[in-house]
């Protein structure tokens, strides 16, 4: 579509200003089931939002239609929406910021380039390596995703921006059984260079975690020491990650509503949100409105920062965007909890007798994001005196999400991007009650 002709053509009819984001994604993914190729999808979608303000009001057009033709039908439904709108909020078309970081690590050109062949032949080896690792390995199934995703914003304030990003995961799913029990294994690795795909180590994690998990049963409901491993984390921040939009805090829907520059963790605490980090699609130097992104601490040892904002939130907080307004409404780039000094085993064997959580399950049904509470299933090891003594299953964790912050006292140095796009590392808390049998 020519913008030119769009934008001439809004003038024309009325719009005060006009932003067209465009979006084009290419998607890879490769799936292998008992060493053939069970799935193999290839997705490449393009889609326009084009927004414009009439009348003070904001109207949206969505169209995977890129020609000329629709120009009229793009202006007449952009205005008949903008009548539609009856909320009070601004409408704000931005006219751009002085600088935008420039990103030449986030696309990997050599990720896109290789060969199918070659990650499909990665993919059976890994396979191959899984079945013949243990003979109670009952079903296995390997797996690749790659995406890339390039984004343009132009509006007609001047705004011309472009960032282009891909990455891709790799792993592995297990069932290992034996005469008593079976048991489930799972794990991805994130990277947008492929060299980092270590199949055995990858499959080595995924087969031992399973295995050692057999045999799993409950231990007595008490309050025990927890350490969290960095996926399990991962997947109980991911229910939270919201809390830190102030849309969900003005609309009274975030536990950190009026808490603001309150201690709310331990010291040892701090979460950013990163928009430049290395080797994941998500990473940005704009957001949807055009507003450059930054590096921020959300909690910084343990206080309450800044909550995150679009250009509509910030207005009505009187602040500054922080470039977190995406598809419509605000959300983190990049959530990352920092990384401390301590090694898991050093967090274990600090455990006079505990429960070290390698995975919950439940969490968005399970979690409350306004009261902070949580109650999720889960499972791992049972630790005594510093030792894992046997696997635990069939439990469910509980607390709250503030009150777990605070209680933290170590912070692993083991961090890891999760499949929820969160990048956290494992904790040991000083104590949550669980309950079991």
């Amino acid at each position: 579509m020519n913008i030119d002709k769009l934008f001439k053509r809004a003038s024309e009819k009325g719009l005060t200003d006009i932003q067209v984001y465009l979006s084009d994604k290419s998607n890879l993914s490769i799936e292998i089931f008992e060493d053939e190729v069970d799935s193999y999808v290839i997705a490449d979608t393009s889609s326009m939002i084009i927004r414009g303000i009439y009348n003070n009001k904001m109207g949206t057009y969505v169209t995977e239609v890129l020609e000329d033709e629709i120009i009229d039908e793009v202006i007449d439904t952009i205005i008949a929406s903008a009548k539609e709108i009856d909320s009070l909020d601004d409408a704000i078309i931005y006219e751009g910021d002085k600088e935008y970081r420039k990103l030449d690590d986030i696309y990997n050109e050599e990720l896109a380039k290789l060969d199918v062949q070659t990650k499909i032949k990665t993919l059976k080896d890994m396979d191959k390596f899984l079945h013949e690792y243990d003979e109670r390995m009952s079903v296995v199934e390997t797996m690749y995703s790659e995406s890339s995703n390039k984004v343009v914003l132009k509006n007609s304030k001047g705004l011309d921006l472009e960032n282009m990003a891909n990455s891709a995961y790799m792993g592995g799913s297990v069932i290992v059984k034996d005469d008593t029990d079976q048991r489930v294994g799972f794990d991805v690795l994130i990277s947008n260079d492929f060299n980092d795909f270590d199949i055995k180590k990858i499959a080595k994690e995924i087969a031992d975690d399973a295995l050692a998990a057999l045999g799993a049963k409950p231990v007595p409901s008490d309050q025990y020491e927890i350490v969290f491993s960095n996926s399990a984390l991962a997947t109980l921040f991911s229910a939270f990650q919201n809390v830190f939009s102030a849309d969900a805090v003005q609309k009274n829907m975030s536990l950190l509503k009026d808490k603001l520059n309150e201690k709310i963790g331990s010291e040892l605490v701090t979460i950013v949100d990163d928009p430049f980090m290395k080797k994941s699609s998500r990473s940005r130097s704009f957001d949807d409105e055009g507003v450059a992104t930054s590096y921020k601490a959300l909690i910084k040892e343990g206080v309450l920062n800044t909550y995150l904002h679009n250009l509509v939130t910030a207005k009505k907080d009187n602040v500054k965007s922080t470039g977190n307004g995406f598809g419509g409404s605000v959300s983190a780039v990049n959530l990352k909890m920092e990384s401390g000094n301590s090694t898991i085993d050093e967090m274990i064997s600090s455990m006079k007798e505990g429960i070290y959580i390698t995975d919950v399950q439940g969490a968005h049904a399970g979690a409350n994001a306004v009261s902070g509470d949580f109650s999720l299933q889960a499972m791992g090891y049972y630790v005594k005196n510093g030792k894992k003594e046997r696997p635990v299953a069939l439990i469910t964790v509980a607390g709250n999400f503030i009150d777990m912050l605070k209680d933290i006292t170590m912070v692993g140095n083991d961090s890891k991007m999760s499949y929820y796009g969160v990048t956290t590392p494992s904790i040991k808390v000083k104590s949550m009650p669980v309950s079991g049998s």
